[in-house]
């Protein structure tokens, strides 16, 4: 559907906090962030399944595939994926595997309730090596049926909730810190508000960090020169809870996510 490529791109931000210690200090490790919340409307998605065919009119740029479960290509401006294959499980669920240079990035399951109101989509990511790195669950509502005969997952959807628990694992430099997430991006950067490569992530992603305190930093996360995020962290004084507030400037919104060790 329309918005995950936009969700996907909230938690890539969100896999790139900002988490800073000191090489014997008690943030070291590996944190925890669980994910629940209301998803901020930026369009609904539409897509029909009939007749042996899957459109997403509502995808840029559109998608219109055979469903019959065998690999499809997708048209080239995707980025994420290459290829597609879709299949219905049965009247009220389906299945897709998208694929990048021969490797699945992702599988999705999308089951819609018995009464056809509520979409319930459940994403696994997979990194380049084939593993699972992470995975996440959307909730969509009806706005409009399909067409008549349709597969139930036809219609307009809007996106309602967001569920999912990350992890970040950090270790610390002198001047700075490495930070890996589940979805193979890492990156290692100072403490001097220079622009750093994240690895593993979309060509032309930077972040540079600005240490305010001992238990606050400031990161900026940019796209070719671009800022799409700054976000602001704070530890608290135990040492076993981290405040992170992020501010999308893509999309013009506000996140505040609470990490554990």
């Amino acid at each position: 559907m329309k918005k995950e490529t936009t969700v996907k791109k909230s938690l890539f931000l969100i896999l790139l906090l900002p988490i800073f210690a000191w090489a014997a200090s008690p943030f070291d490790g590996t944190w925890k962030i669980d994910v629940n919340q209301k998803v901020p409307q930026s369009g609904d998605s539409v897509v029909v399944l009939q007749n042996g065919t899957f459109q997403c009119i509502s995808c840029n740029p559109k998608i219109n595939i055979k469903a019959d479960g065998t690999d499809q290509a997708v048209p080239p401006e995707n980025k994420e994926y290459d290829m597609m294959a879709i299949k219905a499980v049965d009247d009220k669920a389906t299945e897709t595997t998208a694929k990048k240079d021969g490797k699945v990035v992702s599988t999705t399951k999308n089951t819609i309730s018995a009464d056809g109101k509520t979409s319930t989509i459940e994403i696994v990511n997979y990194s380049e090596s084939g593993k699972q790195s992470f995975a996440y669950k959307l909730t969509y509502s009806r706005v409009a049926e399909g067409p008549p005969g349709s597969h139930a997952i036809s219609g307009t959807w809007r996106m309602q909730n967001l569920n999912a628990a990350l992890t970040v694992t950090i270790r610390s430099t002198p001047d700075g810190l490495m930070q890996s997430g589940p979805t193979g991006q890492s990156f290692d950067a100072k403490f001097d508000g220079k622009d750093y490569p994240v690895k593993g992530a979309a060509a032309g992603t930077t972040i540079s960090l600005n240490k305010v305190n001992e238990r606050t930093i400031d990161q900026t996360t940019k796209q070719n020169g671009k800022i799409v995020a700054v976000t602001h962290m704070t530890v608290s004084a135990d040492g076993k809870t981290i405040t992170v507030v992020m501010e999308n400037k893509e999309q013009g919104t506000t996140t505040t996510l609470t990490g554990t060790k």
